[in-house]
This record gives structure tokens, sequence and C-alpha cells, in this order.
């Protein structure tokens, strides 16, 4: 009885052999993706197509927001100007409090915060989204030696908790179906 033996494989059939494993892999991972529900997140869309902001609206939080609605295709009236939604700014606050010290009793740790509080009403003054506060918080560590780049950090850090608002604001707002 002749005896089958396997010949052995080139580098190059190994090579094909371990493409061809990792593109089935990948078919069975891409398929498993798009069977539980995943999909990238999309551009948000409004019941609403005129929005105007009331009081407090030259705040850092208010200034990015009305940038990212008119991105987003909103149109954003100011004074008494019709408009189908009202976003009120409640407020819009920021902290530092010093959160870490040396036994010399000089700051070690610093912690940055960001709050920011609004609403949504229809120009009927039905609430679409009750008082909603955002308080968003960063740590930053401090050393009196380089003072400067701290204070760069420090306003990066509070540029971040803005878009971070901001994004939260757009999709809280998103969120609401009908008027």
């Amino acid at each position: 009885m002749p005896t089958h033996r396997a010949l052995p494989s080139s580098p190059s059939a190994t090579r094909r052999r371990a493409l061809l494993q990792l593109a089935a892999g990948a078919v069975v991972l891409t398929g498993g993706v798009a069977g539980c529900g995943f999909k990238l997140r999309q551009a948000p869309t409004f019941a609403f197509k005129t929005v105007r902001f009331a009081s407090a609206a030259s705040t850092p939080v208010a200034y990015e927001l009305r940038k990212a609605l008119l991105t987003n295709g909103l149109q954003v009236v100011s004074g008494a100007a019709p408009a189908d939604v009202v976003l009120t700014v409640v407020a819009d606050q920021r902290e530092r409090i010093a959160v870490g010290q040396t036994a010399a009793g000089q700051v070690r740790e610093l912690q940055l915060r960001t709050r920011f509080t609004f609403r949504l009403r229809t120009a009927m003054d039905k609430e679409l989204i009750e008082d909603t506060e955002l308080l968003l918080e960063r740590d930053l560590s401090f050393n009196e030696t380089v003072v400067l780049s701290k204070a760069a950090e420090e306003e990066l850090l509070y540029r971040d908790m803005v878009s971070d608002a901001v994004q939260q604001v757009v999709r809280r707002m998103a969120a609401v179906k009908s008027l």
C-alpha cells in the first residue's frame, strides 16, 4: 500500500495560506461586528431648523456651541427673531481647585472643572430638555518651576472640556425627536 507523504511547502505557499486565513478571519470579524448593530456615529439630525440663544450667549461653551450648530446645518438666530426652539444658557463656569499639596503647603495638583447648565424649549415655551448641568473635570499636576507650560496645558484642558460639553449638548439636542 502506498503511503502519501506531505510535500514540503514553499515559503510563498505558506505566506499565501496565512493571508487566506487572515482574510477569512477578517470576513468573520466584519460579519460579527455588523451583526451586533455596530455602526459609526453619523451627523446628528434635528427635529427643528432654527435655534435662538437666550442669555449668556457669549460664554466659551455657548460660543463653540453656536459654531457647532451652524456646522450641523441649523440656523442660529439672534434677538427676538422667531425660532423653532430657544436654547437658554443658565450657567457656564470655569473652576480651578487645588486638590493636592506638599508638606510645605505648595500646590502639587489642581482640578479643573467646567460647569455648563442649559435648557431647551420651544417658541411656545414647551420644555424639551429641562435644566441640565454638565460637569467636566480634568486633573492637572502642578510644578511652580514650569508655570508657563502648565498655564498652556491648563488652557488646552479647558478647550478640551469645552469641546466635550458642546458634543454632549449637540447629542442631547439631536435626541429630541418632536416639538
